[in-house]
């Protein structure tokens, strides 16, 4: 349990007196909101924050919120009726427009007191309708983004091209298998194989001096930047439970992107 700090909202007003089925909607409708920006990139302060405010908001006092990595739990009081409820939290990612689309919703139904019913629909409403770019948009600029990357870390402008490209296909994997429900890890390596396989056998064709280098900038989308930021932020938060969760996620994440790497030099008879 992590007790929250105070709000510019009236929290200090008399909570009103809730039956047990009208708390159980209060924290339904919190814990909707709170698993999406879970699962969308947002560190635990937030989710605490939302779940706080909803629950003020509609005029319930909330008694303890805990922020898991697989699970998301909340407790919840009114007069003497008590009531804690769980949702489980999927596969995590990162979605800023949706995750922003969210806060509004938090913050706008803690201010007007909206129905925990009015408040789910629109949640359902918000993560149906939130737009998102075309697949072959986010497949681009992943290829651009590499290969600019790859630049800062040093690779020939030969190596420019493949790696984009590298870097497109890679992307296109990815995202194909975590479409199909393939496991995370299973995708990252098989990502991380194609597309260091792929950049390696073009830069190779294309002349560059810095195959091996080239094969490693392919693979940078990859690199799991926010998650690594949230596990840091949750351990100084105090913690520690679901920020080492969310480091070994990280870890394990590197650890199958490099043996991912590993075996496409293998494979192309390239040492590191």
């Amino acid at each position: 349990m992590t007790t929250m700090p105070r709000s510019s909202l009236p929290d200090d007003r008399e909570p009103q007196r809730h039956r047990h089925r009208d708390l159980e909607q209060i924290a339904i409708a919190s814990l909707g909101c709170a698993r999406v920006l879970m699962e969308t990139g947002s560190r635990a302060g937030t989710v605490h924050e939302c779940c706080r405010l909803l629950a003020t908001g509609l005029g319930a006092k909330m008694l303890g919120v805990r922020v898991g990595y697989a699970s998301i739990s909340v407790t919840l009081v009114s007069g003497v009726n008590t009531i804690t409820r769980m949702v489980t939290v999927q596969r995590h990612g990162m979605d800023y427009r949706l995750n922003q689309r969210v806060r509004g919703l938090v913050v706008s139904a803690s201010e007007t007191g909206m129905a925990p019913a009015e408040i789910t629909a629109r949640l359902d409403a918000v993560v149906t309708d939130s737009p998102r770019y075309p697949v072959w948009f986010v497949v681009a600029a992943v290829g651009v983004a590499c290969a600019a990357f790859g630049g800062l870390l040093g690779i020939d402008r030969l190596a420019f091209v493949p790696v984009c490209l590298a870097g497109c296909v890679g992307q296109l994997i990815r995202h194909a298998m975590l479409k199909n429900g393939i496991n995370p890890y299973v995708a990252t390596v098989a990502t991380a194989f194609a597309a260091a396989s792929l950049g390696g056998i073009a830069a190779r064709l294309a002349g560059s001096d810095t195959i091996n280098l080239a094969m490693i900038a392919s693979t940078l989308l990859l690199v799991p930047g926010i998650p690594a930021t949230n596990a840091q932020a949750d351990i100084l938060d105090g913690l520690p439970t679901l920020g080492s969760a969310r480091a070994i996620s990280v870890l394990m994440t590197m650890v199958f992107a490099t043996t991912g790497i590993c075996a496409a030099q293998a494979v192309l008879g390239l040492h590191q």
